[in-house]
């Protein structure tokens, strides 16, 4: 494993455990040259999942996507990395739980609501409005009556 900091290819482990309720493992490293220290994670390797896009094109499964909307929803919210790690998990595991090869982006983009809704109602908000592709602000303001009815 290279170095993320100076590129040398001599690191060591020094502490491995399980993660991500034993599905993967956690790997500390610290690299021989610069002696930094970084995480690695290993997990199984299984077919690729496709995503079904709403053009009906199709692309495979990539976690960072999810995440950098989700960062974008959190942003300036009282979020912490570990709850968003956590709650990306959470939706990782039930769409690869559902042992389909294909997964819609509408079915993944509900997940995530449904998540954000959970972890912060400013976030969830701010996530429906894009991936919703509110109209106006009617459309905006039937969504929040929902939220504040619950």
């Amino acid at each position: 494993m290279k170095c993320p900091y100076c590129n040398e290819e001599d690191t060591k482990v020094i502490d491995s455990r399980p993660a991500d309720e034993n599905s993967s493992i956690r790997r500390r490293r610290q690299c021989g040259k610069c002696g930094k220290r970084f995480t690695t994670y290993e997990k199984l390797e299984t077919m690729p999942l496709m995503v079904i896009k709403k053009d009906c094109s199709r692309e495979v499964y990539d976690r960072s996507k999810i995440e950098d909307g989700v960062l974008r929803s959190c942003h300036k919210r009282p979020v912490s990395t570990e709850q968003i790690d956590r709650m990306l998990d959470e939706i990782e595991n039930l769409i690869f739980n559902m042992e389909a090869r294909e997964v819609e982006t509408s079915v993944i983009g509900e997940l995530v609501m449904e998540k954000l809704k959970e972890l912060d109602e400013v976030a969830y908000v701010r996530f429906a409005s894009v991936y919703r592709e509110f109209k106006d602000v009617n459309t905006f303001m039937e969504e929040l009556g929902k939220l504040l009815k619950k």
